[in-house]
């Protein structure tokens, strides 16, 4: 990405240093493929299977609004596909001390809409998130944990105070913080949910909302202007539809390709599939404020019932593997000492029967199209828990929209009572896989256990690496035990693009355009 400079930060060394089933098939026949390019005018489309949520740069925390958002609204960091931080917005950063951390601004940063980037538009973004008072009620607040505030004590450097340790800060606000103009969004009704002005190598020219966007390239970038232009984003739940978009040409970039479609893909002329193994689990997730999931024994024989091997290889096609813990394998403080629940419903019954809750009648919810084959998932483990004597398990598809809205407003009450979410980890460290979804008052908060809540601030505050590492560790194998969620797997992204195209997926989902070329 531009603006990178040769200060790259490797992600153990920091932590070290500081403690810190199937949809319709491709149909075409090798060579149908239409290689014209979507759109008009070479126009580059790219189609998720969900569109953007919000055009509030703040308003959200998921990935295909993300997506679409950071080509206009620039992060101040770029960050490798290795978990490293190089300049962007930011050009040098420190930690004067264990509460504070302090960066350099570029000087040169223009925004859509003509006004000059300072630091304390850098300051204004950071509070906005995190700071109801300044900004709004953020979903992305739990992306700044122990960020207390920022303030810019002149035009290039921004100062923020802290109470955590300064890796989770530092990786946290790399990935989550995309610069505002606070004079712009001063001006506006809250959320700004309607027009978009950032400093990012992209431009709107057409915004439809719930629909699409296509952007320009911004001509006053700072840096190198991308290739593709221009780009349009969209939406399209069925994973029938991308596939069928990208056959005959009216998308350049699909995600979530089925896995029953990608040797036909890649058989056909100007178009194939790429994957990458995902920092993303995904799980059922059973929140423990109400009967029968208020039970341990009855969230423990749900992981028994559901046969997530034969998941894997009959839904998923081999894309994926079983998981048993929050976070991913590779994440500072993974427990590698975790095996995944086997499949086991003898034992789910009996402790079915244990619980107390034995004929109990329970519903799995799922969005469509938003996770690799995700309906067709949640259905399976659905009839796998439907099959224990003493559960009936019926199964629903509920809008990804809906079930955000409703699960990460930090509190487990409104929470649909079991239901399908994925949940991915861009900062390479454990916490933005444990805080969020178990320390009270985050958005995603829908389990208590006030022990386990209390490690995980301790770890928020533990220096060293090594104790930080195993106390996280312990977390994760405490997290096993109480079986929160029904540990699936985890996904395996999966694209279908141009094969003219230059371009590589990352592990943390993103799709910066001005990664690509052709």
């Amino acid at each position: 990405m531009q603006g990178a400079r040769h200060n790259e930060l490797d992600r153990r060394r920091f932590l070290q240093l500081t403690g810190i089933a199937t949809t319709a098939g491709l149909t075409s026949m090798a060579g149908c493929i239409d290689d014209s390019g979507g759109g008009s005018d070479d126009e580059f489309v790219v189609t998720q299977g969900e569109f953007a949520t919000t055009v509030d740069p703040n308003g959200h925390n998921d990935a295909p609004t993300y997506n679409v958002l950071d080509q206009v609204y620039e992060p101040l960091w770029d960050i490798t596909p290795d978990g490293e931080l190089e300049p962007r917005i930011v050009e040098e950063w420190s930690h004067p001390d264990d509460s504070t951390m302090e960066l350099t601004v570029r000087d040169d940063v223009v925004f859509h809409e003509g006004q000059e980037m300072t630091a304390s538009d850098v300051a204004y973004t950071i509070n906005r998130a995190v700071d109801e008072d300044v900004g709004i009620a953020s979903e992305q607040a739990d992306r700044y944990p122990g960020v207390v505030g920022a303030e810019a004590p002149d035009d290039t450097t921004v100062v923020i105070e802290h109470e955590s340790v300064p890796s989770i800060v530092e990786f946290n606000v790399a990935t989550v913080a995309t610069v505002v103009s606070e004079e712009w969004m001063e001006e506006r009704e809250q959320p700004v949910n309607e027009e978009l002005n950032g400093t990012g190598p992209y431009q709107v020219e057409e915004y439809t909302p719930d629909e699409e966007i296509t952007f320009t390239t911004f001509d006053d970038y700072w840096g190198e202007v991308p290739d593709l232009d221009p780009v349009r984003f969209r939406g399209a739940s069925e994973a029938s539809t991308r596939v069928s978009e990208l056959e005959t040409g009216e998308s350049d970039l699909i995600v979530n390709v089925p896995p029953s479609d990608v040797a036909n893909i890649d058989e056909a002329d100007g178009v194939e599939v790429r994957t990458v193994t995902s920092l993303r689990n995904i799980f059922l997730v059973m929140p423990n404020d109400d009967e029968p999931f208020d039970s341990q024994e009855f969230r423990q024989a749900m992981n028994y019932a559901v046969d997530v091997d034969a998941i894997i290889e009959n839904v998923l096609d081999g894309f994926g593997s079983p998981t048993s813990q929050p976070i991913p394998e590779g994440i500072f403080g993974y427990n590698d000492d975790l095996d995944p629940y086997p499949h086991d419903p003898e034992q789910a019954e009996q402790l079915v029967e244990d619980s107390g809750y034995s004929g109990v009648e329970i519903t799995l919810e799922s969005p469509e199209g938003r996770y690799l084959n995700d309906t067709e998932v949640a259905e399976t483990a659905a009839q796998q828990i439907d099959q224990l004597e003493n559960v009936s398990c019926d199964f629903q598809i509920t809008d990804f929209e809906t079930i955000t809205e409703s699960s990460l407003d930090a509190d487990p009450s409104t929470s649909p009572d079991f239901f399908l979410i994925g949940w991915g980890n861009p900062t390479y460290d454990a916490d933005y896989g444990l805080a969020p979804w178990f320390v009270s008052g985050q958005a995603a908060y829908n389990f208590e256990d006030e022990e386990i809540e209390e490690k995980i601030l301790e770890s928020q505050q533990t220096t060293d690496p090594d104790e930080r590492e195993q106390l996280l560790q312990e977390i994760n194998a405490d997290l096993h035990e109480a079986a929160p969620w029904v540990f699936l797997h985890r996904e395996e992204s999966i694209y279908g693009i141009r094969s003219d195209v230059d371009w590589n997926p990352r592990a943390d989902e993103s799709i910066f355009l001005d990664e690509m070329s052709r």
